[in-house]
């Protein structure tokens, strides 16, 4: 087995720490990507020839960070807290993306660091976000990062559905938060929507970070009940 993990907006790559331990004591190969939003550099990851079926583990934007030629070979992809089109249409779509333009303004002046502690707590939420593991909040934004977060943010507002070269015969693993207080209730639907053939589960309670000490082992008993 081998997995690949991308993270989402505003996350890196160290948001998988959880997931780690599990994955070694499985034997499991596994990399994950990095678009470079922090102090982390960016890190581009590929597969590895003949080791057993390929997983993706991708949260909320993560597939659509993901190189097309890589996420079209993956036999399984396992969706974190993401969604079908970010900003649905109607009355509710169009308060979100005022919202977002006003994040895109707040990250090219000296409020980004704040609204991005915001945002990571509202992800967080309900619960606490000391839950985290160090984030991108941790020094302040260099231009390049900053760069990155700008272009990904109008990423995630464009986005109108899966990315195209998400591949159609994969199993697919759909975890939702409950609570989620970033991805809407439609954008959630949209994409059980597309997946009509997706394994679904919904933690109650918890955000958008999936903040419950659940979600690995429920993750990688679904990975291992592929082989």
């Amino acid at each position: 087995m081998q997995v690949i993990a991308m993270h989402g907006w505003a996350g890196d790559a160290q948001g998988w720490e959880s997931f780690q331990a599990a994955w070694q004591r499985r034997g499991w190969g596994w990399q994950c990507g990095e678009r470079g939003y922090g102090q982390q550099p960016p890190k581009a990851v590929i597969w590895s020839a003949g080791e057993g079926p390929r997983v993706v583990i991708a949260h909320s934007l993560g597939p659509h960070l993901l190189p097309p030629a890589l996420l079209e070979q993956a036999d399984a992809v396992v969706l974190l807290a993401s969604f079908g089109r970010f900003v649905p249409e109607g009355p509710g779509g169009r308060r979100l993306r005022t919202a977002m333009a006003a994040m895109a303004e707040q990250l090219a002046s000296a409020q980004a660091s704040a609204m991005l502690q915001t945002f990571l707590e509202r992800a967080a939420a309900p619960q606490s976000a000391s839950l985290l593991p160090p984030s991108i909040t941790a020094a302040p934004l260099g231009d390049a990062g900053r760069q990155r977060l700008e272009q990904d943010l109008a990423l995630l507002a464009a986005t109108t559905g899966l990315p195209t070269a998400f591949p159609p015969h994969a199993r697919v693993l759909i975890v939702e938060g409950g609570a989620d207080q970033i991805v809407v209730p439609e954008a959630r639907a949209l994409l059980r929507d597309a997946l009509p053939a997706a394994d679904t589960l919904s933690l109650a309670g918890v955000g958008h970070c999936l903040l419950s000490p659940a979600l690995v082992p429920l993750v990688c008993g679904w990975i291992e009940a592929l082989a």
